[in-house]
């Protein structure tokens, strides 16, 4: 594996970070964040239209650009580091990778060709009220009926559910559990039976949504194939999204330490900057070696990803277990330092502390994660 980017993924960093950092700042974050969807459909549209991120991870035959985790990681940290307002992680990296992960070649070209040129919202419903840490925890039922299926149950933490046109929906057999009888399901959001209900949440810049199935039918081509198992697909695409929104936390942990230092440098308090003070210092210090080692852990999972290689799910997780804590305790840090005016709404470190807070239990939290290493490692063992 190669640890160093290349110079075309280092352009791409660069110039994601200069298109966000113009069209990402603290105003039109807090703009997307109150409008009613959530994101400013221009810089969508420019997003996936002229810079085509939408494509990066999409294989050209399907309309991408045929690129891959690396590359997408990169975007992401640069989303994560300014905040960005859209539905980039639903569309990109939860429906899209469902998609790569279970679909045939014919459903890929049928679904993805829409997501690469920014026009399909989409996004992955798989987690329910009151399930478990795995993902295969849910009791959504797809019953066979007149040569399709019928979906009955509730989706709920849906990402951008309610914006969404096209939703890929995680449901079993009936009588079955655990990872048996799993299927994902391609469904309109327009389909019939359905009913959209927006969440609130703790993170007003991520719009969640609960999704409800009253009896929803499909054909039978709606179910994607899926030739490793419906269960199985199902957690590839997880894990490679835990992946991606591990270097989102690992530049929101960035943006954190950086407004602290710029805070630390300026705020003057017994005639002289709070920056020369010892523990301040040490607060920023231990906050650069969390940023440093949680964009190490996330850029290793990106290239385990990227190489297909079989610790893939031991390398989400333990991205997602340690760029979760580092990120939370940076942002806390970061209103530590700030003092007071750190949790007034003028001032951005509170709206990381809040991403902070709902990635982190997003897709599985730290604890959730590093039991799973340990039953890797004593599987191996």
């Amino acid at each position: 594996m190669n640890f160093v980017f290349t110079e075309e993924q280092e352009e791409l960093r660069s110039a994601a970070r200069a298109f966000l950092a113009d069209h990402s700042g603290s105003e039109q974050v807090r703009r997307a964040m109150e409008s009613e969807g959530g994101f400013d459909p221009e810089v969508w549209k420019r997003v996936g239209a002229e810079l085509g991120w939408t494509a990066v991870a999409i294989p050209e035959d399907f309309g991408g650009i045929g690129l891959g985790d690396v590359e997408l990681v990169a975007l992401m940290e640069g989303m994560g580091e300014f905040l960005f307002c859209a539905p980039f992680f639903s569309t990109v990296c939860l429906g899209a990778g469902a998609l790569l992960a279970a679909g045939s070649a014919q459903q890929k070209e049928e679904h993805l060709p829409g997501i690469a040129e920014g026009a399909t919202l989409a996004t992955l419903a798989w987690a329910e009220a009151g399930s478990g840490s795995e993902p295969t925890d849910f009791a959504m039922v797809a019953e066979r009926a007149g040569g399709g299926f019928v979906l009955r149950g509730a989706k709920r933490f849906v990402v951008d559910g309610a914006r969404a046109e096209l939703l890929v929906v995680a449901a079993r057999e009936p009588g079955t559990r655990g990872d048996d009888g799993v299927g994902l399901f391609v469904v309109p959001a327009g389909a019939k039976g359905l009913r959209t209900i927006p969440l609130p949440t703790m993170d007003p810049t991520r719009r969640q949504a609960e999704i409800v199935f009253e009896g929803v039918e499909v054909p039978a081509s709606a179910r994607l194939e899926a030739p490793q198992g419906g269960a199985a697909a199902l957690g590839e695409a997880l894990d490679r999204a835990a992946i991606a929104l591990a270097a989102e936390q690992v530049g929101g942990a960035q943006r954190c330490l950086d407004l602290s230092v710029a805070y630390a440098k300026e705020r003057v308090q017994f005639g002289r900057p709070i920056g020369s003070f010892q523990a301040i210092k040490h607060k920023c210090a231990d906050m650069m070696v969390r940023v440093e080692s949680a964009r190490s852990a996330a850029y290793y999972a990106a290239c385990v990803a990227a190489e297909g290689a079989p610790e893939l799910a031991r390398a989400a997780s333990l991205a997602r277990a340690y760029c979760s804590e580092a990120f939370f305790h940076c942002a806390a840090a970061s209103i530590q330092i700030h003092g007071g005016v750190g949790f007034t709404w003028e001032y951005d470190p509170h709206l990381y502390f809040k991403r902070a807070q709902a990635s982190e239990l997003l897709l599985g939290d730290p604890t959730h994660h590093r039991e799973r290493i340990a039953r890797e490692l004593c599987s191996v063992s």
